[in-house]
């Protein structure tokens, strides 16, 4: 009754998904392989109007503002992700037209809107709620549902569903669009509520909801 996803007032969370995290000097295995499902999964949520957030993370070098896992390492000089480098862009698969990232917006706590229904939010830490304007956000659209994808799920996509699930969103991970899952992390989620979907899943649940206004659904391809 309260963990089924409800598609039609559902947002969907794109997380670190970035060049540097994708191919770059610090890739997270498996990112790279998860950017057509993530593609799709995108184009789907657009075809109905249903919003999407890229949450992105950057570091300048020797700032102190830095999980505590890797602070003496940015504090120090190492930098990946840094504002305004290839590096920290979105692969464009992901977005909807040609971007360029607003990072004095982004990490001053604002997000830069790239479309009617998506928008690029910055967060400073594991969760995408942390420090972030997320939750208004989400409140104001009327979401309820919030569904996770992206990159290396023991860090920011577990901790973004965890805090998800503590303010009463109900819960979607899409598994073969996540990074870094295994048979047990996937178990420990489903223990507080978490709904597993395949990308296959997502766009077939997408597909019989009523496109919001200003929406043009479109056939895949």
């Amino acid at each position: 009754m309260y963990l089924d996803p409800d598609w039609a007032t559902s947002a969907l969370l794109i997380i670190d998904v970035q060049n540097d995290f994708a191919s770059g000097p610090s890739a997270v295995a498996g990112t790279a392989d998860r950017i057509p499902g993530l593609a799709r999964l995108a184009t789907s949520f657009r075809a109905v109007g249903r919003p999407i957030v890229h949450v992105v993370r950057s570091y300048r070098a020797g700032e102190s503002d830095v999980d505590l896992v890797r602070r003496a390492a940015i504090e120090s000089g190492d930098a990946v992700v840094q504002p305004g480098t290839t590096g920290a862009d979105i692969p464009a698969a992901l977005l909807p037209h040609d971007l360029t990232l607003d990072w004095n917006l982004l990490r001053s706590g604002e997000i830069q809107l790239i479309g009617p229904d998506e928008s690029v939010m910055y967060k400073p830490r594991w969760s995408a709620f942390h420090r972030t304007p997320l939750d208004r956000r989400l409140r104001d659209l009327g979401i309820d549902t919030v569904v996770v994808a992206g990159c290396n799920l023991p860090n920011c996509p577990r901790a973004t569903l965890f805090d998800a699930s503590e303010r009463d969103y109900r819960t979607v991970l899409v598994v073969d669009a996540t990074s870094q899952t295994t048979p047990e992390r996937l178990a420990d989620l489903e223990l507080i509520g978490v709904r597993l979907r395949t990308v296959d899943d997502a766009v077939a649940e997408l597909s019989v909801i009523p496109p919001a206004p200003g929406a043009h659904r479109c056939e895949e391809e």
